[in-house]
């Protein structure tokens, strides 16, 4: 497939995808979500990857949003099944996902980085939901996300207000796991996924999918169904499974296979 808004790398089992607009701060528009569908929907499809990375091209900006410019000027808005920049409504993918924020994540930017497991964000990141300010409203999960991440007084603090957050009150709110040097935040986003990856792919995808689907029901339900959850069963039926155990006992690193 022909890339014309993203760039992929591959570093083993680690895809690294890069939203590539420098231009407009990397501001999407539709055919942009809809070349990212396609990218996530290959990355999901791929046993050989386990971990996926998302950040921006350039210094300046991880994601502006919705590239409003290109809708004044008459361009339709929209996107797939998977939502905003391919990620925000993909609620089946049980692959650990990074969001490496390089800079301004504005409205839909930050509604990318929350529908990630992880934000590592450089000390120049900022976070906002400003689409009141312009007649809007954070309608691709970043209304739904951002409260239950972290409460909903600090949520509305933001929402309500529109304000920007840099990425060390990022940090203290709850929604970044990291903040480091700026240019710093993709190698930080790589160890983090290296470090990922050495555990059973899949069990971390079990424990994922136990987690998300955990918290949409009550403690009792979710512990007395986890076992039925397919994830956690591709775990228990795979040769990780076995490798696991097998390994500790012989003193050795493990061997995964992700199957």
């Amino acid at each position: 497939m022909e890339l014309k808004f993203s760039k992929i790398t591959r570093k083993g089992p680690v895809t690294i995808v890069t939203l590539a607009r420098p231009e407009v701060y990397n501001a999407l528009h539709t055919d942009a979500h809809y070349e990212l569908e396609a990218v996530f929907d290959g990355f999901a499809a791929d046993p050989e990857q386990w971990v996926a990375i998302v950040t921006g091209e350039g210094d300046k900006a991880f994601c502006a949003g919705n590239d409003l410019k290109w809708q004044a000027a008459g361009g339709k808005r929209g996107w797939g099944r998977s939502g905003f920049g391919g990620l925000t409504s993909r609620f089946d993918c049980d692959k650990p996902l990074i969001a490496a924020v390089n800079g301004v994540a504005m409205g839909g930017g930050f509604e990318i980085a929350l529908a990630c497991d992880l934000i590592i964000a450089s000390e120049n990141a900022t976070f906002a939901l400003p689409e009141p300010r312009v007649g809007l409203a954070a309608l691709a999960g970043g209304l739904q996300r951002l409260p239950r991440q972290i409460g909903m007084k600090r949520a509305m603090g933001m929402i309500l207000t529109g304000r920007h957050v840099g990425a060390r009150e990022g940090h203290e709110l709850g929604f970044v796991n990291e903040v480091v040097p700026q240019g710093e935040a993709l190698a930080a986003a790589e160890r983090w996924a290296e470090t990922i990856a050495k555990n059973s792919p899949m069990s971390i995808r079990a424990s994922k999918q136990a987690i998300e689907k955990g918290l949409a029901v009550s403690l009792e339900q979710a512990i007395t169904e986890q076992r039925d959850y397919p994830a956690v069963q591709a775990m228990i039926h795979s040769q990780d499974y076995i490798e696991g155990p097998k390994a500790f006992s012989e003193k050795r690193p493990p061997n995964w296979l992700g199957r």
